[in-house]
């Protein structure tokens, strides 16, 4: 009998402890979650009250090229910059990861670009590619390559513009996933790498036999992380392009905020916000069960 109040016991206080955690994300996550469904089947422009109108702002998604197109830039932004990121910041750790006298400031130069806010980096990048005062052309111009006549307007030029926002993207957030990678590898035993290298493999042999399927989970989380958060690009476009030259740059993210705050269709933009999750939660259950397939391998 002692034991089951001793249990009773424990089970109680284990329920005060978690139970603010809970309270705090039934408010905050859960709540506004249901809330804005209930919005999405609503017609509610703030001004007035809410007129239920079902799957309409659902269906009005798919008629609206706007939309259409936002989503497409969007989609189009993560199919160039997850590869990039993802191979870059491992290239970055295997240098950072080797046994060099610059190996601490390789770190530091590749994680630095990290710790600044969407605001500077974008800052930073506009000026770059500012045409006629920026900074890309002016050491152009210094090496003879362009002239004042020929200057590329690398963020009004609807064939320039991605590069240079998926450029800045990649510059901006190798830090993170370098540091992921930095850790998966310095968690494999140095003695196998160096029984490999005794048995004569070469460096190459090393990396694709040996490392990359140790740290393949390590792998899926970068990619996972990465393609969640290019779906979410936001602010460096806005505060580089705008969304120009004539919306060709504007993400789905730029186009939900302006119907919100702009237009004030909070029924629509809500419909879209859960489109986007919709489209984020099937590709995390398709890459769960690749990686899922590859363990059973």
């Amino acid at each position: 009998m002692s034991k089951k109040k001793t249990k009773a016991k424990q089970t109680i206080w284990a329920l005060l402890f978690i139970a603010p955690f809970f309270v705090l994300f039934t408010v905050f996550t859960i709540y506004p979650i249901v809330q804005g469904v209930f919005v999405s089947l609503n017609k509610w422009t703030l001004m007035g009250r809410m007129k239920f109108v079902g799957l309409q702002n659902y269906q009005r998604l798919f008629r609206d090229h706007f939309f259409v197109d936002a989503l497409w830039h969007t989609s189009f932004f993560v199919l160039l910059v997850v590869p990039l990121v993802v191979l870059l910041s491992l290239i970055c750790a295997l240098f950072a990861n080797r046994p060099t006298c610059v190996k601490k400031f390789l770190r530091v130069a590749y994680y630095l670009p990290g710790i600044l806010s969407v605001s500077v980096a974008s800052f930073i990048a506009k000026y770059s590619f500012a045409p006629y005062r920026g900074l890309v052309n002016g050491v152009l111009k210094s090496f003879g390559l362009i002239s004042t006549k020929t200057e590329p307007l690398w963020l009004q030029d609807p064939r320039l513009v991605w590069w240079m926002i998926v450029l800045m993207t990649t510059w901006w957030t190798l830090g993170f996933p370098m540091l992921l990678f930095l850790s998966a590898l310095q968690d494999l035993s140095p003695e196998m790498m160096e029984a490999a290298q005794v048995d004569g493999a070469a460096d190459w042999q090393i990396l694709f036999l040996i490392q990359l399927p140790l740290i393949k989970n390590t792998i899926f989380l970068v990619v996972m992380l990465q393609i969640i958060a290019s779906f979410k690009v936001f602010g460096q476009i806005y505060m580089m392009t705008g969304g120009g030259p004539s919306n060709q740059t504007r993400p789905l993210i730029q186009y939900i905020y302006q119907q919100a705050f702009n237009k004030n269709d909070l029924g629509y933009a809500s419909a879209m916000s859960y489109v986007l999750f919709a489209i984020l939660v099937v590709c995390t259950l398709i890459q769960l069960q690749i990686q899922r397939k590859g363990g059973e391998e």
